[in-house]
């Protein structure tokens, strides 16, 4: 059962770093935020990225929320899989 969650952990860290990702890569194109997939890929990302955007200064043009989410979903998946390690 533990390593069932710890593999859940690991893919949704995963799935979250890939998503903030391509959400960099979209953010450098046109596209139509009213997109379905440019939708669904805001819903997932906004409520992490916005938080952390508002919690840092501005640094001009560039948005260091990407970067600070994925160290972020980093260190959560370490301490969570750590966790499950020691109740294993």
């Amino acid at each position: 059962m533990i390593r069932v969650l710890a593999n859940f952990v690991e893919i949704l860290a995963q799935a979250l770093n890939l998503a903030i990702f391509a959400r960099v890569i979209l953010s450098w194109l046109p596209v139509n935020p009213e997109s379905p997939l440019v939708a669904l890929l805001l819903g997932i990302t906004e409520p992490i990225l916005g938080p952390i955007r508002r919690a840092l200064p501005r640094m001009g043009m560039f948005d260091l929320s990407p970067f600070f989410a994925l160290l972020l979903i980093g260190l959560s998946e370490r301490v969570l899989l750590l966790a499950l390690q020691r109740l294993a």
